[in-house]
């Protein structure tokens, strides 16, 4: 069932990534220090570091290689092939037990797995708003992680520089937006 949270959350980023057009590259992002080149690279070297965990990569290994291209000369490519050496490697019969080197702390690869999905998820939506896409994201998705989050980031020390400091939650907020603004984003209509 994790998997193939992580596997739909790939897919709706995917989606987004196809339709980047030609000088779409450069485009901010929610993510400020990130164009949108910078953003797929972080999604698809964040696939690749995470399967490094797995194989027994430090946190420090981790955390050197996580800027590096992976995205080469074919983004589409690279992010796809990312997220099936990643899925392939959780899908390894004692993946979701591995206790691995994770940068904020110890944990196994199922909490892994989830962090990553939801880092996909979130992403997502960063994604679609830096092409003017449709931000809505899957309706699973978003109450998994917001009913989940506490277990998903349980014992790490996040800190407050992970994620920026949320804007307030308009009254009536959908539970999408409620849970961007948890992440440090703010969904109210770019403009």
């Amino acid at each position: 069932m994790l998997l193939d949270r992580f596997l739909l959350a790939s897919r709706g980023f995917e989606r987004h990534l196809r339709a980047v057009p030609p000088d779409g590259w450069a485009a901010p992002t929610p993510c400020t220090e990130w164009d949108v080149r910078a953003l797929v690279n972080h999604m698809t070297r964040g696939n690749l570091n995470y399967v490094g965990l797995l194989r027994g990569v430090t946190r420090e290994e981790f955390l050197a290689r996580r800027d590096e291209d992976a995205l080469g000369g074919d983004p589409v490519a690279a992010f796809t092939g990312s997220v099936r050496a990643c899925a392939d490697a959780f899908a390894e019969t004692t993946a979701l037990d591995r206790v691995v080197d994770y940068p904020f702390g110890k944990l196994t690869g199922r909490q892994a797995l989830a962090i990553r999905t939801a880092d996909s998820t979130v992403h997502t939506w960063d994604l679609a708003r830096a092409l003017g896409a449709d931000e809505t994201l899957d309706p699973d998705l978003v109450a998994w992680i917001d009913e989940d989050y506490d277990t998903i980031f349980a014992g790490l020390a996040l800190g407050p520089r992970v994620f920026a400091e949320p804007p307030a939650a308009a009254p009536g907020a959908s539970r999408q937006d409620r849970l961007l603004t948890r992440f440090g984003r703010d969904p109210r209509p770019a403009g």
